[in-house]
């Protein structure tokens, strides 16, 4: 059976956040921090999640050259990711954002999600080591990732995953998600078996 590879930078970086989403334990996943060189991550206006976009996009809401570190996006890379998992996952991403193919770096080795650390002050990259050189940098691997639609949606501030755990991951998980829209409507269309609103792209994003 097909599996696949996605590198999550936003809300879906949160194991609980992940695993309610796709409706299981995750068992069969394994997890590694990770990153993408060449694009920037966004805060959505009045959202608490992400959009990513190639640099050459991102650069435009700027009036200023960007920092190596604001040059590229940390994330998760998630790998045995079956094809109903994908269903879901293109449910909670919806119509803003188009599934692509990319190519990230490992920072760590993959390590079985059901035995990674959930609490919140010690979930990567909360907290990154600083980039290794480039000569030390781990090969890229294929993944997937979602880019987002709409440049004018976006603010020119880069959206920090630290703050998002800090201030606004508890609506996204346990009780509290049960208010969410944005995961209630994941619920739903997993009990109706709806068709999914992202159409998967084969184009080759630069990386």
């Amino acid at each position: 059976m097909a599996t696949y590879s996605s590198f999550f930078y936003g809300t879906l970086m949160h194991p609980k956040i992940l695993k309610r989403v796709i409706g299981n334990d995750a068992c069969h996943l394994q997890i590694a921090p990770a990153i993408l060189f060449e694009h920037t991550r966004h805060k959505l206006k009045n959202a608490d999640y992400p959009g990513l976009i190639p640099i050459a996009q991102g650069q435009k809401l700027f009036d200023r050259d960007l920092l190596q570190e604001e040059r590229c996006v940390r994330g998760t890379l998630v790998t045995g990711l079956s094809a109903e998992d994908m269903k879901l996952l293109d449910y909670f991403e919806g119509a803003q954002y188009t599934r692509r193919n990319i190519q990230v770096h490992p920072l760590e080795p993959l390590v079985d999600i059901s035995g990674y650390s959930v609490d919140d002050a010690s979930l990567v990259p909360a907290r990154p080591a600083p980039l290794p050189p480039a000569s030390e940098m781990p090969p890229p691997v294929a993944a997937q990732t979602y880019i987002y639609n709409d440049i004018d949606d976006l603010s020119s501030e880069l959206w920090s995953f630290a703050d998002f755990v800090r201030h606004n991951a508890w609506k996204w998980h346990g009780a509290a998600a049960d208010d969410n829209t944005d995961i209630t409507e994941v619920d739903r269309r997993r009990a109706a078996g709806t068709m999914s609103t992202v159409e998967a792209s084969s184009v080759q994003v630069s990386a």
